[in-house]
């Protein structure tokens, strides 16, 4: 059972994608908008807040990514055809190194 759920809003072209993946059973309305989530779960939602410590939850826990990561997840849930896809979707979204300063090797 997921804890929490990244929200996609979508607009008309996301739309029009999101019912040609048959997915229009997933479309759910937010805030008068139309969206699709993405479940996620608790161990997830750590991994999501260290690689994006700005993020916000609703009183439903729902977020929302940054536009860029946004991006990328929808075109999994697309090509998946499933909003399942977070155990996925985090290695191509998450960078555990981010921000971190390379260091050198000393021998």
């Amino acid at each position: 059972m997921a804890d929490y759920n990244i929200n996609i809003f979508l607009d008309d072209e996301k739309l029009k994608k999101v019912e040609a993946a048959e997915l229009a059973g997933q479309v759910k309305e937010i805030d008068g908008k139309k969206a699709i989530q993405v479940p996620f779960t608790d161990k997830e939602h750590k991994k999501l807040i260290k690689g994006f410590p700005d993020l916000t939850f609703d009183a439903s826990n729902g977020c929302i990514i940054p536009e860029n990561a946004e991006n990328t997840l929808f075109g999994i849930v697309i090509d998946m055809k499933t909003v399942d896809v977070i155990k996925f979707a985090i290695m191509k979204i998450y960078n555990p190194l981010a921000g971190k300063s390379i260091r050198s090797a000393r021998y």
